[in-house]
């Protein structure tokens, strides 16, 4: 009986462990995330409507630029300089699984703006060197490295806004918890979640209608061997706790792949001046999309106001 129990026992100790594996491959390992097609949460249209940005984007004099990340990876993405001189600079910061220019309608509207444009593609993705997906946590270091990349070759009066989406919008809000250089003004976060357990725990419920417990927590254990990183410690909900800079929140109001009800969490945990706008109808990375006027003037006048009272 005791040899059936250990026997047992091993059985599903080695499944769980498998199953760990499986789930570290499919969502941290850079592979391809075949996952994201078809997905009932995420939009058909998002590639038809991204494509005048892109066509845009091609005809622009890009600079592919490179910095060296705090653990040695090599970092890279495309700077666009502006039309006219200007001290005014925004990162825009893409989502899991895309590259920099993925934004390319974002930075059509801070270009026309009169802003420097800096596209990174995030560590593990695009031509940037890296074995995992950070989630944002290891990519608000890189965030940091950019910055000081882009004060270096621009000058110390630059005045530096970070605008994420998705996983890059969970980035910036990661990034506004650590000492941030003067020159950072202010923060726009599009459809983060608030930490990659939460939003994990609701994925692997959504998709797999499985339990969290105990696949997350072994392959948090598994990713904190392979990527250097805890779930746990990815948390931009912790992280804009100490926010020191004015943030603006926007998400998609019919958000079904990162709830919207974490929006509302993200907004009161913020102690300094900050906004929130939701787009009804909207759904995940689709607020630009679903109404751009709205979305162009709450941008526009939350940079505007920073700028003015800088």
């Amino acid at each position: 009986m005791r040899k059936r129990t250990k026997i047992g026992l091993g059985v599903l100790g080695s499944g769980m462990l498998a199953a760990s594996y499986y789930f570290y491959e499919m969502a941290i390992a850079t592979h391809p995330k075949p996952f994201l097609t078809n997905n009932r949460d995420l939009s058909d249209e998002m590639v038809r409507l991204m494509q005048p940005g892109q066509t845009w984007i091609k005809e622009q004099p890009l600079e592919q630029i490179e910095v060296q990340a705090r653990d040695g990876l090599t970092l890279r993405g495309h700077y666009l300089p502006p039309l006219v001189p200007s001290n005014r600079t925004v990162i825009l910061v893409h989502g899991y699984g895309g590259v920099g220019t993925d934004l390319a309608g974002f930075a059509y509207l801070y270009h026309q703006a009169g802003f420097h444009v800096m596209m990174p593609d995030n560590r593990g993705h695009g031509k940037s060197e890296g074995h995992y997906i950070g989630f944002g946590w290891h990519d608000r270091e890189d965030c940091l490295c950019w910055t000081e990349y882009l004060i270096e070759r621009l000058g110390q009066d630059s005045a530096i806004f970070l605008h994420g989406v998705s996983m890059g919008g969970a980035t910036v809000l990661m990034t506004s918890g650590e000492v941030l250089p003067a020159q950072i003004k202010g923060i726009i976060s599009d459809c983060a979640y608030t930490s990659v357990n939460a939003v994990l725990a609701y994925q692997m419920k959504r998709m797999y209608r499985l339990p969290h417990f105990p696949f997350l927590a072994m392959t948090s254990v598994l990713t904190k061997l392979k990527a250097g990183y805890f779930f746990s410690e990815a948390s931009a909900l912790k992280q804009v706790k100490r926010a020191t800079v004015p943030i603006l929140f926007l998400h998609g109001g019919a958000d079904t792949f990162v709830p919207t009800s974490m929006v509302y969490e993200l907004y009161e945990a913020c102690p300094t001046e900050k906004e929130l706008v939701v787009i009804p109808n909207a759904s995940h990375a689709m607020a630009y999309f679903e109404d751009p006027d709205t979305y162009d003037t709450v941008v526009e006048r939350f940079v505007r106001r920073i700028l003015t009272e800088a």
